[in-house]
């Protein structure tokens, strides 16, 4: 097992190729480019005189191009690559379980745990609590009757949050607790690493890597390229 500071600096190494430098890569690439857009006309062009007070092709690519920067384009990222971190820089195995996104050893009562990674406190929807839990019931009651992982028990399957704070945590998540534990933030990595002040200073690290980062005139100069395009293009009529 690595020491905490070099898991730490592995774990920055990747958020910054692997998702900061890719996310603004892409940026510049794929998301400036008109044919990666679905447009709904109507919508980007109130957005269009929302944004600059007139349907403008700076506008519609600002309507275009900001949600899908700082919004949609990172949060899938953050996503999915997470999964693929923990399972690369070997935190944790990969699930063979349905559902399950990885399996780890907890570091503070040595269970094998199987766990589904969300992001944050809030970011599970009502309609997705019911299918989780029944998720979890169906596979501890298989294993039961397939007399595998033996001892298993309710509290061996989880739900692990990468931030924030167990006070924090949504009526969705709080229903699942009530079944199967909620594991958030400084919780959470304490478990699947071993250290108790891991989280804390795993932010801290990451702070200073995004500082670092080279994204000086990355929207004004997505939006540029967008927003010529947008200008030749027979879709739009200004």
């Amino acid at each position: 097992m690595k020491t905490k500071q070099a898991l730490i600096d592995s774990i920055v190494e990747y958020f910054r190729v692997k998702i900061f430098e890719q996310h603004i890569q892409t940026a510049l690439t794929v998301h400036s480019k008109l044919k990666s857009y679905n447009i709904n006309p109507i919508v980007a062009k109130y957005l269009s005189v929302v944004i600059e007070g007139n349907y403008t092709p700076e506008g519609i690519a600002k309507a275009l191009y900001y949600p899908r920067v700082l919004g949609t384009s990172i949060n899938t990222s953050f996503g999915t690559r997470i999964q693929d971190m923990f399972v690369e820089l070997g935190i944790a195995k990969g699930s063979m379980i349905k559902g399950m996104d990885i399996e780890f050893i907890d570091k503070t009562d040595n269970r094998q745990k199987w766990c589904q990674l969300k992001s944050g406190p809030n970011t599970i929807n009502s309609e997705d609590v019911t299918p989780l839990i029944k998720k979890f019931t169906d596979t501890i009651n298989l294993a039961r009757t397939n007399k595998a992982l033996a001892g298993i028990n309710n509290t061996d399957f989880i739900v692990g949050v990468l931030y924030g704070d167990k006070s924090e945590l949504s009526m969705h998540y709080k229903r699942i607790d009530a079944q199967h534990p909620v594991i958030v933030g400084t919780d959470f990595w304490h478990r699947v690493t071993g250290h108790t002040d891991f989280y804390n200073q795993l932010v801290s690290a990451l702070h200073d890597t995004i500082l670092a980062l080279d994204t000086k005139d990355l929207l004004n100069k997505g939006c540029e390229q967008l927003a010529n395009e947008i200008r030749t293009s027979p879709l739009f009529h200004f």
